[in-house]
This record gives C-alpha cells, sequence and structure tokens, in this order.
C-alpha cells in the first residue's frame, strides 16, 4: 500500500529514464501582470511593467533555445547515501523546451525529458528542479515512463518554479505515494522535513512574491490611518476583546500614523501556489473586483447621478429600471469598460440602455411575491441565511448581554400579541409541540445602535416570533425592534411590538418592521454567516495544513481541494471588501464597526458546533433520533437547508470515514502522528489562538476526532459556503427583498412621516432603505461574487484526476463519493418538484437549488465548489 517494490530491469550503468514534464509558460500579458499594472495608472494600463515581461520572456526564450533552462535531478526512495538521505541522481535538462515566444492564451506543453538512472540508485520517490529563466512557470506533473515493477511514477506539482537564485533551498517534488511520518521511506525522511521547514519560514522579514512560506497575523491590514485620519481600524484578533482567526502574514512594514496597523498596498503577499492559476477564470474575476472598486463604481455613480439627477429610487418601478430597462452609461463611459469581460455581458451594443442587469431569480415568476409574509418567513429556512432560525425553548426570550452595562434586554413580546395568530394554540403549547421559532438579530446588534445610529444609518436590534404552521410553512406572528434607553444603556431597550397586517398605513408599517429584520439579517449573513463563519475560519487550518502537513501526508491530500483560492480571495477581500471605507463598509448598516461586530460574535464560535447535526441540535431545529436516515430528526420537516444539506453532510463523513480508515488502523495511529498533533495544536493554539477553551475543539486522540473534524472543515469549506453565497444576488440582488442598510426611524404615528407613509408607502420605504448608489454597487458586487468560474472544481471533483494519490482503493472510495453527489442531485430535484413542499418554492416559485452539487460556470444558483473560491 504505502511502500515500493524492488528495482529490476535497470541492470546496466547510465541507463536512462525516460520522463514527460508539464508545465505552463508564463504569459506575459496574464491577469496578474493586468491587476498589479492596473493599481498604477488606471484601467488597464501599467505599459511598463508589461514591457519588463516581455523583455523577460524574449531572454527567456534566447536562453531556452540553448538547452539550458530547466534541471531536474531524481531523489531515490529506497537507496541513501552516507548521511541517510536519499541519492539524488545527475542533473539532466528539458528537451526541446521553448522554441518561441509565448503568446496571450498560451496553455500546457510536455517536454521529454531523459535521466541516468540505474539499480543502485534505487526507485526514484522525488526531484529537484531548477529554473534559470528569469521567467517563472508553472509545473505541472512529471511521469516516470514504465519503471520496472513499478509502472508509470506520477508527481502531481501544480506549484509555480521562479528563478533558481531567488530559493535558498532547491524545490522538490514527492512521487504520489501517500505517507504517514512513520511509515516513510527513510531515504525520504529528510527531504520531507525540510520541505516543511521551508514552508514554516522563520517568522521574520516581509514576504516576497516568489516566496512559499505560510505564517499567521493578526487583522492589522484593513485599516489605512496613513491615507485618512478616519480609515483606522482597531487590530482584529490577539486580544480577549477583539478574537479573530489569524490571517495568512505577509510581513508589510507599519504604518506611519499607526504603528500596530501593518501598511497597505494594492498586491498583497500570498504563498505563491495560493494564487489563482494565470489562465484562471476567477483571475478576471480578482481583476474586475478591484476595477468595480476603484474605478467603475466611481464613474457609475456619477453618471447614475447625472441621469436621474437624484440619487433615490422613488417606487419599486423604479428599482426594476436596473434590471428591465437599464441604464443608459455616456459613450466615453463605455469605452472605459470595453475591455472588461465581466462588463461585455451587462453592456448592449444598440446604444438603448447599455448597462442592464441580469434580473434576480426571486422575481422571474413573481414580481411580487417577496412582499408576502411566506416569503419573509421561507427565505429564513431556504435563502441565503438559513441556519439563524432557532426554536424559542423558553418565554419570554432572554438575553446574554451583560445586564450592568445593558439593562435587563429580556423580549417584552407577550402571549396576548402573540397568541391571536395562533389558531387557538396558546405559547405553552406551541412550545410544547415544538411550533414556535424565533430569528433573533438582537443581542448582537443592540451593544452597536447608538453608534450605529449616530451616523446617516438608523437601526433596532430585532426579534422575529414565528409560528409553525400545520402546512409546514411558517407563519409570522410579531416583530420586536429595540433601541437604546435615550438615557443611558443601563436603563435597558425602549421596544416596540408590531404584528402582521395587510391593509392600510399599518400594512406599511408591517412592511418596514420586516425590512428592519432583513436589515439585520443580511449585515449578519455577509459579515458572520459568510465573511467570518467560512472564509476567515479556513484560512488558519490553509496555514496550519501547510506548515505541518507533507504533502504526501494522507490528510493532506485530502484536504487540499478544499483550501483552493481561499488564501487568495480573504487577501482580495482585505483590500477591497472588509476593508475601511470598502464595500461592506460602504453599503451595509454597520459602517466602519462591521469587522469588530464580527470578532465580537467570533467570541462564541466553537468548531464542533459548525457541523451542520451539531448545528441543528445547538439550536433546537432537530432531536436526535436514531431510526431517522440521518440520526436526527427535523422538528420542520420542509427545511429545505437542513434537508439538502443532511444528504450532503453524510456523503462528505462517508468518503472521509472510509479515507481515514484506510489510512489510520488504529486510534494509536492517531496520537502517534507526529504532523497531524503538530497541526492540530498550532491550529488551535495559534491559528484560533484566542478560542483556546479545550472544551471548543475536537482532542484529537482518536479516529472519530479526525473524521470529524476533517468533514466538519470540508463541510464548511464546500456546502456551507455554497449555501450562503452563490444565492446572494438571486436573492439579494432585489434590494426591496434584502436591504443591507436601513436610513431612518420607524414613523411614530401622528408625525409627518406617518403622514407621508400613508400617502406613499413605497417611496417611504424607499428612503428608509439602501439608497440607489449603494444598491448599484451591491448589485455590481454580489453578481460577480456569485458566479461560477469556468474551471471550478465542484465536490466530488479532483484536478489531478486520479493521480492525486498511487493508491487504489482511496479513489475507489472517491469515485463511491461523486456518485452519490450525483444520486442526491437527483434526489433534490425529485424534492424540488414536490408540490407538497411549500417551502421550498414559495409564493416566488424559486425551487431550492443552492445544494445541489454541480452547476455550470456562471450565474445559476446551485453548485457546491470544492472550496471557498470566490
Amino acid at each position: 500500500m504505502l511502500g515500493y517494490g524492488t528495482l529490476k530491469g535497470l541492470h546496466n550503468r547510465g541507463q536512462k529514464v525516460k520522463g514527460r514534464v508539464v508545465l505552463m509558460h508564463k504569459n506575459v500579458l496574464d491577469i496578474n501582470a493586468l491587476t498589479s499594472a492596473q493599481s498604477g495608472t488606471g484601467l488597464i494600463t501599467g505599459g511598463g511593467q508589461v514591457a519588463k515581461r516581455v523583455t523577460s520572456s524574449i531572454i527567456d526564450t534566447y536562453t531556452a533555445g540553448i538547452g539550458c533552462s530547466v534541471a531536474l535531478r531524481l531523489i531515490s526512495a529506497t537507496t541513501a547515501d552516507e548521511s541517510g538521505k536519499g541519492k539524488v541522481g545527475k542533473r539532466t535538462f528539458l528537451e526541446g523546451f521553448v522554441t518561441s515566444a509565448p503568446i496571450l492564451g498560451t496553455g500546457q506543453n510536455t517536454y521529454d525529458v531523459h535521466f541516468k538512472w540505474d539499480s543502485e540508485m534505487g526507485i526514484p520517490g522525488a526531484f529537484y528542479i531548477e529554473n534559470f529563466m528569469l521567467g517563472e512557470f508553472f509545473l505541472i506533473s512529471l511521469t516516470l515512463e514504465d519503471i520496472p515493477n513499478q509502472g508509470d511514477i506520477n508527481f502531481v506539482c501544480n506549484s509555480w518554479i521562479y528563478n533558481a537564485q531567488k530559493y535558498t533551498t532547491a524545490r522538490v517534488f514527492f512521487a504520489n505515494k501517500t505517507y504517514l511520518p512513520s511509515q516513510t521511506p527513510p531515504p525520504l525522511v529528510y527531504y520531507r522535513q525540510e520541505e516543511l521547514k521551508v514552508l514554516r519560514g522563520d517568522g521574520t522579514g516581509e514576504r516576497h512574491e516568489w516566496e512559499r512560506i505560510y505564517d499567521y497575523d493578526v487583522y492589522n491590514d484593513v485599516g489605512n490611518p496613513d491615507c485618512k485620519a478616519s480609515f483606522a481600524r482597531p487590530v482584529i484578533g490577539g486580544s480577549k476583546t477583539l478574537p479573530y482567526p489569524r490571517r495568512g502574514r505577509t510581513g508589510r512594514k507599519p504604518s506611519k500614523k499607526d504603528p500596530k496597523s501593518e501598511k497597505r498596498s494594492d498586491n498583497v503577499y500570498l504563498p505563491r501556489d495560493e494564487s489563482f492559476g494565470h489562465l484562471k477564470s476567477s483571475d478576471f474575476l480578482v481583476y474586475i473586483l478591484k476595477s468595480v472598486s476603484q474605478n467603475v463604481i466611481p464613474i457609475l455613480t456619477s453618471a447614475v447621478t447625472l441621469q436621474f439627477n437624484k440619487p433615490e429610487f422613488d417606487s419599486f418601478e423604479d428599482v426594476r429600471t436596473f434590471y428591465e430597462g437599464g441604464i443608459k452609461l455616456p459613450t466615453n463611459t463605455l469605452s472605459k469598460f470595453s475591455p472588461i469581460p465581466f462588463f461585455k455581458e451587462l453592456l448592449r451594443t444598440d446604444g438603448e440602455a447599455p448597462l442592464k442587469f441580469p434580473l434576480p431569480k426571486v422575481v422571474q415568476v413573481n414580481k411580487s411575491g417577496w412582499m408576502t409574509d411566506e416569503e419573509f418567513t421561507r427565505e429564513m429556512i431556504a435563502g441565503v441565511n438559513p441556519h439563524i432560525i432557532k426554536r424559542l425553548q423558553e418565554f419570554p426570550p432572554k438575553s446574554k448581554l451583560d445586564r450592568q452595562l445593558f439593562g435587563d434586554n429580556t423580549s417584552t413580546v407577550t402571549k396576548e400579541q402573540l397568541e391571536p395568530n395562533m389558531g387557538g394554540v396558546t405559547v405553552e403549547q406551541a412550545i410544547k409541540t415544538n411550533r414556535l421559532y424565533i430569528l433573533d438579530h438582537h443581542d448582537a446588534f443592540y451593544p452597536y445602535l447608538r453608534k450605529i445610529n449616530a451616523a446617516d444609518t438608523k437601526a433596532y436590534a430585532s426579534r422575529t416570533f414565528l409560528f409553525l404552521q400545520d402546512d409546514g410553512t411558517l407563519k409570522p406572528l410579531a416583530i420586536e425592534l429595540s433601541s437604546p434607553h435615550p438615557q443611558a444603556d443601563s436603563f435597558g431597550p425602549v421596544s416596540d411590538i408590531y404584528l402582521p397586517a395587510s391593509e392600510g398605513v399599518e400594512a406599511s408599517i408591517w412592511l418596514l418592521a420586516k425590512a428592519y429584520v432583513v436589515v439585520n439579517d443580511s449585515c449578519h449573513h455577509q459579515l458572520i454567516s459568510h465573511w467570518l463563519n467560512t472564509h476567515a475560519v479556513v484560512e488558519p487550518f490553509i496555514i496550519a495544513t501547510n506548515r505541518h502537513l507533507s504533502v504526501v501526508h494522507p490528510i493532506h491530500k485530502l484536504l487540499l481541494p478544499h483550501y483552493r483560492d481561499t488564501m487568495n480571495i480573504n487577501a482580495l477581500a482585505r483590500n477591497a471588501l472588509v476593508n475601511a471605507n470598502g464595500v461592506i463598509e460602504t453599503t451595509f448598516l454597520l459602517g466602519s464597526y462591521s469587522l469588530e461586530l464580527s470578532a465580537v460574535v467570533y467570541k462564541d464560535w466553537v468548531f464542533p458546533d459548525q457541523g451542520l447535526p451539531n448545528d441543528l441540535l445547538k439550536r433546537g431545529m432537530a432531536v436526535e433520533d436514531p431510526t431517522s436516515p440521518h440520526g436526527l430528526r427535523l422538528l420542520i420537516e420542509d427545511y429545505p437547508y437542513a434537508a439538502d444539506g443532511l444528504e450532503i453532510w453524510d456523503a462528505i463523513k462517508t468518503w472521509v470515514d472510509e479515507y481515514v480508515n484506510f489510512y489510520y488502523k488504529s486510534d494509536a495511529d492517531i496520537v502517534q502522528d507526529s504532523e497531524l498533533q503538530a497541526f492540530w495544536k498550532e491550529l488551535v493554539e495559534v491559528g484560533h489562538g484566542d478560542l483556546k477553551n479545550p472544551t471548543w475543539w475536537y482532542k484529537m486522540q482518536n479516529r472519530m476526532e479526525l473524521i470529524e473534524a476533517c468533514t466538519t472543515l470540508i463541510w464548511i469549506a464546500s456546502a456551507l459556503h455554497a449555501a450562503v453565497n452563490f444565492g446572494q444576488y438571486p436573492y439579494g440582488g432585489l434590494i426591496l427583498n434584502r436591504p443591507t442598510k436601513s436610513r431612518r426611524l420607524m414613523p411614530k404615528k401622528g408625525s409627518p412621516e406617518y403622514d407621508e407613509l400613508a400617502k406613499n408607502y413605497q417611496k417611504v420605504f424607499l428612503r428608509t432603505i439602501t439608497p440607489k448608489n449603494d444598491t448599484l454597487l451591491d448589485l455590481t458586487i454580489i453578481e460577480i461574487l456569485s458566479r461560477h468560474a469556468s474551471d471550478e472544481q465542484y465536490l466530488g471533483q479532483r484536478i489531478e484526476g486520479d493521480l492525486w494519490t498511487s493508491d487504489s482503493q482511496p479513489i475507489v472510495a472517491f469515485k463511491r463519493f461523486a456518485s452519490k453527489l450525483a444520486e442526491i442531485e437527483l434526489k433534490l430535484t425529485e424534492r424540488n418538484n414536490d408540490k407538497a413542499l411549500r417551502n421550498r418554492y414559495g409564493p416566488v416559485n424559486m425551487p431550492y437549488t443552492l445544494l445541489y452539487p454541480s452547476s455550470k460556470e456562471g450565474l445559476t444558483c446551485r453548485g457546491i465548489p470544492n472550496s471557498i473560491s470566490i
């Protein structure tokens, strides 16, 4: 399973072993060059940098022609030298490398290589590679052909190779064998350990583009005090007050005005292999996001203001012009967008309404269904933030806020307010029969209300009470909106209760009350469900894995697909989305307190609770039931996110269980795995070091814990992220349905605002929620984030095909996993065709497809990528 056989057949000294090397040349005009240049002088300028790359490519072409551009040396896995290290063969060069200058769009190329190798050298298990060109290239693989009694030996590389002088240690790659540390062939032990030392680095200095060092840092790079005092932000992470997962360390110098903050720059260091591939369409998404945030949005908002001469929507029809009528832009504006692939889809060429957004799925069938109470509640279990709702188990609900600071925050809602809409069921009966639920956005938001309301935004802490009806749908009973006491926080909140209404001004008040709830939910979704609980929490796992689990370690091989592109998209987010004055701060309610709020919520993050079954149990949405297919019984049977998610969870867990038990034959193997134990210790104590409570983590002492941990991590990176990300535009593309801001307080009876509401509720509603320019920015960004790239790797797929391991049983098990996912997709389709399951499509007639495993490219509202890749 894990070893090499005896080498027979290479008897003659100097006999040649033939190999095939697959690589991609560095593209002269690749997207990384464009994005780097773009930050300098404009949208797609930067000719000087491009010229340098062209020059280096010409030199590389010449160098390649003389046959000494790329050298390889094989390393033995079975024969050691006097020091115990695997013997290293003689240097050999690629044959017939580059024969013409590379051009835009250059793809993979294959080259022959012949190694001098004989029986005294044993079986090759690794190789060194050296690049003597000025520019880098992307090494995909090496295959050694027809090794006696071995067949082909495959080395899966997928790594950038820079000029040899950039490295203090030669680049080494291993065959696709898989070993626990104790089972590593002795001649390879040194190379395995040295490679991990290189990846860990020494924790000092500023990192450079060509480096591959993984290290930790706090979030001290989202503020920009050197640019403007108002852009200063507190350090997030490293304290009990504002704990946070760690990000990748860049080593940039401190800012001048705040030594605790890192000086910002457009180009953020990433370990080189964490960067998007240069032909990857996601690179274009990176380019677009940069362009949108830095260049496009100012131009668009200016054009929109000029066209409409007003920053506000006046009616719901006015909102629909973004999709149906489009926005006319000046010719000079269009020319600036023409090079950007994404905008080609939005721009028409007939001169009429050239900028038009796709119609969000939530209004494709029913334009007004979003306004209904049923859709309002359905999206709590089948929308883009479907895992916050909880079963109400005590009445009235209490708060966990400190009473000395914030007074008594127990809910003020009464039974008399709820029971008239409960069909004769009392509150006590509803709690006993699992029919009372709550969407609680009180404790997270309440401490920030004074700060929020001191700005242009106006908000409430909210609690929404829900009743499970006989047909399986949820009915809203009441909304509680709370504000700080006028005198002091310690007096507790001032709360108002709003009840459903369908006629008159009370119906408009109710619509506004729902909007305040959805604004809170939108902020919670983006900052916590999406950013914190998927993007941010996964990054320390990536860093710890690369620092302590060798590429030949089975758990590294298991988890690798679920890390693809995550550090890259996170770095981009820190530069353009969650940074000071970035998209989130600009267009969402919390403004400059956005990341700070997520840090406060992170205090209660517990890793085992992120697994779907534990999450459902903790929220009271399910109870344990050994007779049920998943060991759980959902208390809302028609709960699309949970019902579909449990299918995916079980498939992942079955695959992980088979995989782990193939490599670990006993629990003792887990304890004795030095790399695994170092990985887990550093992850808990450093990567998530602000949450060291041992009860919040698996102890990693047996196979069960490893299986649960890996299943949970894969769930977070794949299905959970898919559920909270790819519905952003389908649901939130209609700003009426998921506003991100509230700018007015609820009108009081007898006030001019109340009278205005009675006359024109649409205008008041639109003056309360997200304004036009922010909507434009929201739509542009979330459409990009809701799209799948053309080369997306979905759950059940691997970019390496069957070559990721040489062990046949894990490959067969992985194929079973892929087949199971295909079966699940058919099952979910059948569920969506069952009209008795009303929560699966709702008044808007929008089936719940976010957990369908597969997808095509683009804006599909379905598909589970392996990783957090956008």
